[in-house]
């Protein structure tokens, strides 16, 4: 028997690492093309974008991971009940339950891995994705800044500088048309470029301003701080329930300001500390249907359909049911609702 599971664990494994790379691979690809304004707009290196990108590939792994787990058990079986593999070893009384253990073996140890994902990888790298996101978009904009050119930095905000030395600019013209009521121009002999907590901000030194709106303001100055993004990284980027680690999540999961941001927080904590069970649940399934169908007297070539349903079924009942979870309670409804049916599906499957 040990040889057997062996065989069957390497089946499991060769076909999930190569569906995993295949299909990480063309969601990523997707990802790439749909941050390209990264590149077009802000002018970041390529370097600095693939390694933007590449922090979505966790996320991008622990959304795909029960599919493909299912996808892999039920292709290995699949494959040895067409080559008469899986007849071979029922007749040599092998049980329906024990042809499947090296299956739910291998489900166990993908739903470990994804429960580290889940838990700490996820959260971690999706809090580096929006810090990195936020700093190219408002941090890094003023490598979009020219020597001896009008540069629109935003809608109604235009800087010109005769020369850029890094941070360093001389000879700096801006134009803020933004507020209707409070247009100004300002002009300065040098300039520099700094980050805040708001975004790209300039001081400007040794200038004259002038603002028009209901009173005519006309002055100098020899220090004038200005905000080129007025981008608050806490505000401005919304509420990333994605990005909060898990320790948090749970632990303030009373204490959020709306209901709908407490919704969230339910919804993703469910996400993260159930999702990992549908890797055993789906392979469970695949087993089953798989396995039961392979003794009937006339193949069922029906199989793998039925057990592609009611993957689809599982997995959008668990979908709509995390995102309908509104308390601690209803969380711990939805986990007892995955061991019962867990436990249903095993006993069909070990069942004599």
């Amino acid at each position: 028997m040990r040889i057997i599971a062996h065989y069957f664990s390497r089946q499991f494994v060769t076909i999930f690492v190569m569906l995993m790379l295949v299909l990480t691979g063309l969601a990523w690809m997707v990802q790439i093309m749909s941050m390209m304004k990264f590149l077009l707009n802000y002018g970041i290196e390529f370097g600095t974008f693939l390694g933007l990108t590449v922090l979505m590939v966790p996320f991008i792994v622990s959304i795909i991971m029960p599919f493909v787990t299912f996808i892999a058990v039920i292709f290995v079986y699949n494959k040895m009940i067409a080559d008469n593999e899986i007849t071979v070893m029922a007749a040599s009384t092998l049980s329906p339950g024990q042809l499947a253990r090296p299956a739910l073996r291998f489900a166990c140890v993908v739903a470990a891995i994804h429960f580290v994902l889940n838990i700490w990888i996820v959260p971690a790298t999706q809090a580096h994705f929006y810090d990195t996101q936020w700093n190219l978009r408002y941090g890094l904009a003023h490598m979009k800044l020219q020597e001896s050119a009008f540069t629109e930095m935003a809608p109604g905000l235009v800087v010109y500088v005769d020369r850029v030395a890094g941070h360093d600019l001389s000879q700096v013209m801006l134009s803020d048309m933004r507020d209707s009521t409070s247009e100004m121009t300002i002009f300065a002999e040098k300039g520099k470029l700094v980050t805040t907590g708001r975004g790209l901000s300039i001081v400007m030194s040794n200038g004259s301003l002038q603002m028009f709106g209901n009173i005519v303001t006309v002055g100098t100055f020899d220090t004038f701080d200005m905000d080129l993004n007025v981008a608050d990284r806490a505000g401005g980027s919304g509420f990333r329930v994605r990005s909060i680690p898990t320790w948090q999540l749970i632990t303030t999961v009373t204490g959020n300001d709306t209901a709908k941001q407490h919704k969230s927080v339910l919804s993703e904590l469910a996400t993260r500390l159930l999702g990992p069970v549908m890797n055993i649940i789906l392979a469970a399934i695949a087993a089953l249907i798989m396995l039961r169908t392979s003794l009937l007297r006339r193949r069922a070539s029906f199989a793998p359909a039925a057990a592609v349903a009611t993957m689809a079924a599982a997995m959008a009942g668990f979908m709509s049911a995390s995102n309908m979870v509104t308390s601690l309670t209803g969380l711990g409804v939805l986990a007892v609702t995955q061991m019962i049916i867990l436990g249903a599906i095993l006993s069909a499957l070990f069942k004599k």
